[in-house]
């Protein structure tokens, strides 16, 4: 597998029926599948689980794990015994979660989730530019995703509903699976859920072009799972292909060496359509400015992050203004 997502029981060991304030009782998750002897039974079982997975996991893949107060940390401390490595965890905030009733603790308002890979120091996929666009788009390249991620509750159409009352009672929005499938897997990729519910996971794999497969005991929610599934569209190649991979190294220079660019033409910056002097030793010269294309692109933004293949331009032979990373392609595409 390349990615696996997993929302385990979570352990909640209710023992009262819970009610609102106008007397109509909360739907409380008390399913067969949530209960548990003791914690002794429940670390067993999530042991057991986790080792299957670390098994089946590629070493340059990683594992997502959700879980609420009563069981990701029991669930955290197994998964560092088996060998995973952390790489973050993050915290699913609820837009509108469900009021604390008796007002006796604060309003559990989130979840957390645990990403990890099998294999500490392994590479794994990180579509870190998907990421910053998904995250603002109103930036030029976006702007970091944080690890608090604020979504709302599974509600209106997106619940699924089995003669009028909910299909399952921890389904996921959507929104949190494809940010996590499109953050840590690329299409054609093989993502694993063992514990497949109501088909999120199936769903989102399928919408984004990845491969999936699902696990699940109870023959009502495979049914609920595959008729959903059924009706996913798949998106076109062209549009699910959206992460840049890291290119290899191309100097500046060797653009003016092939004779692709040449010393004294101008380059034109995408912020402000400034003027940039190319010099016979690959550097650039914008007014007072004299450096790389990263280092005077980076002063022009006042000291932020830049690469200068994304920022500046050229004049083809119509007067039309092109990326010089194209420049790049076209050389590595020549080997």
């Amino acid at each position: 597998m390349d990615l696996i997502f997993a929302d385990p029981p979570y352990n909640l060991q209710l023992s009262k029926d819970l009610y609102r304030p106008n007397m109509t009782k909360v739907d409380a998750v008390n399913d067969g599948w949530d209960q548990f002897e003791n914690y002794s039974e429940y670390d067993s079982f999530t042991h057991q689980w986790l080792s299957a997975c670390c098994r089946v996991l590629k070493e340059t893949g990683t594992i997502w794990v959700i879980g609420t107060y009563h069981n990701i940390y029991r669930v955290g401390a197994i998964m560092q015994d088996l060998g995973f490595w952390f790489l973050n965890d993050i915290v699913y905030i609820k837009n509108n979660p469900m009021p604390n009733f008796r007002g006796v603790r604060f309003t559990n308002a989130h979840e957390t989730l645990i990403w990890a890979q099998k294999k500490k120091g392994a590479k794994y996929t990180f579509n870190h530019q998907s990421m910053k666009k998904l995250n603002d788009d109103t930036h030029e390249n976006g702007l970091q995703m944080r690890s608090d991620w604020k979504l709302n509750l599974v509600n209106g159409k997106q619940r699924l509903k089995s003669n009028g009352v909910k299909a399952h009672s921890t389904q996921k929005p959507e929104a949190l699976l494809y940010r996590i499938i499109l953050a840590s897997s690329n299409p054609g990729d093989v993502v694993l859920d063992p514990f497949f519910g109501s088909g999120t996971t199936g769903a989102v794999a399928k919408k984004l072009g990845r491969n999936w497969i699902g696990i699940e005991r109870d023959r009502r929610y495979i049914k609920i799972a595959q008729k959903r599934i059924d009706l996913v569209k798949e998106a076109d190649r062209e549009a699910i292909e959206v992460e840049k991979r890291k290119q290899a190294r191309v100097p500046f220079g060797s653009l003016l060496e092939n004779g692709t660019l040449y010393p004294g033409q101008m380059l034109y910056f995408a912020k402000n359509g400034k003027k940039a002097k190319i010099l016979a030793n690959g550097h650039i010269r914008c007014g007072d400015l004299t450096g790389s294309i990263h280092g005077v692109a980076k002063s022009l933004m006042n000291g932020a992050p830049a690469n200068g293949w994304d920022l500046w331009f050229y004049k083809d032979k119509d007067g039309k203004k092109i990326p010089i990373d194209i420049l790049r392609e076209k050389i590595l595409s020549k080997g």
